[in-house]
């Protein structure tokens, strides 16, 4: 099968996870990702990406093929610069002054090839006055105000329980990335695409910021409930916790009926959308009253049998143990050579028809030969850059 991405050449110079994800979702729908690294001499530790064999590691980076080059080594950046003229794209996520002290800038790339998109993703942006700083999720996370809304409330700022900045960044960049190969095939040049992780974590508040933005609204920590809508939140049942979702009147009338709570409803603070809303404790303690009467089961059955949004709360076993994730096939088995059969999770884009690449991550340089003989090197170049430590 030709996989849609088959005819793209990606070069990946990406370290731990914001970049890595970027090229993973160009790599799952079969673009030729190459990673290129440092030979084993130079970059003796394992670095911010974990063990090559965890599954951080594992997860990010499968599909792609590997090289070493030495780009500091002048004959090595020289090589890199040949895969350049035949890449359509590079990525990276250096702090933003270091491509340029490589000299494989935008302005450097778009001379070799013209046609060369490249992706960059930094923790601040490519300017500014926090640009040379070194980026992390976690300082992303406090900065573009999600801790500041994460957590109970007065319970103080929380970070979220996965690196939201890092990700969203890499989604971020892997879709500039596909804007800007669409444009090149009318206008026959690349482009520059850069995103960081401060303006992908505050793009992600989204409503949260525009509270801010428009009616300079500063949102506070709403714990488990909906900081706007009511009721939304979490909910003890007899037996366990569930997740209910049920804004507006309609929704409202839906949950009076399924919970038989008619005489309570008609209250002052419960009669309508708004006075719920002011009176979010109320509504809670009302609704939690009567779900206590029965089992979690039973009441995920009968509201969403009702038409209102309700879910249980998993943890990560139980998200693969239920019956519609496991329909989905969200993980999927791949090979690998010495940790044998692992189990992956899979991209969320379903595209009938095409069927994803399911290959492990590469070894260090695993490819380093055939990748280099397919860009034109002949084997005593290769020998004679690996002579000179350059791979």
């Amino acid at each position: 099968m030709t996989l849609p991405l088959s005819h793209i050449k990606v070069l990946d110079l990406t370290r731990v996870r914001s970049g890595p994800t970027c090229v993973r979702q160009l790599a799952d729908w079969g673009a030729d990702c190459i990673k290129i690294e440092a030979p084993d001499e130079i970059d003796t530790g394992k670095g911010m990406g974990g063990a090559r064999n965890g599954p951080d590691y594992q997860h990010v980076h499968r599909n792609k093929r590997s090289i070493t080059v030495n780009l500091k080594h002048p004959q090595g950046l020289a090589a890199f610069r040949r895969l350049v003229a035949q890449a359509d794209v590079v990525v990276e996520n250096y702090r933003p002054d270091v491509k340029d002290r490589l000299g494989i800038g935008y302005e450097a790339l778009a001379a070799m090839n013209p046609r060369i998109v490249l992706g960059s993703i930094s923790g601040f942006g490519q300017e500014g006055p926090y640009a040379r700083r070194p980026g992390f999720d976690q300082i992303a996370q406090g900065m573009g105000g999600l801790m500041s809304v994460t957590g109970l409330p007065g319970q103080g700022p929380v970070r979220v329980g996965i690196p939201v900045a890092d990700l969203t960044s890499g989604l971020f960049c892997a879709i500039g990335i596909l804007i800007a190969l669409l444009e090149r095939e009318r206008t026959g040049k690349g482009r520059w695409v850069h995103t960081s992780l401060l303006e992908a974590m505050i793009a992600m508040m989204d409503f949260q910021a525009t509270r801010w933005t428009m009616a300079r609204e500063v949102p506070q920590q709403a714990g488990n409930d909906h900081p706007t809508t009511v009721p939304t939140g979490l909910f003890h049942t007899a037996d366990g916790v569930i997740n209910l979702a049920a804004g507006g009147d309609e929704m409202w009338r839906r949950i009076v009926e399924t919970l038989d709570i008619g005489e309570e409803a008609q209250a002052p603070e419960l009669a309508t959308e708004a006075a719920r809303s002011a009176n979010r404790a109320k509504v809670n303690a009302v609704l939690q009253a009567k779900l206590l009467q029965d089992t979690a089961e039973s009441w995920i059955e009968r509201l969403n049998k009702a038409g209102v949004p309700t879910g249980p709360v998993y943890s990560m076993d139980q998200v693969f143990a239920d019956r519609q994730v496991q329909h989905l096939g969200l993980s999927f088995p791949v090979r690998h050579p010495r940790l044998g059969e692992i189990n992956l999770v899979r991209t969320p884009i379903q595209m009938p028809g095409v069927t994803n690449p399911r290959r492990p991550t590469p070894d260090r340089g695993e490819h380093t030969d055939s990748v280099l003989a397919e860009f034109g090197f002949t084997p005593e170049e290769v020998a004679a850059l690996r002579a000179e430590k350059a791979l």
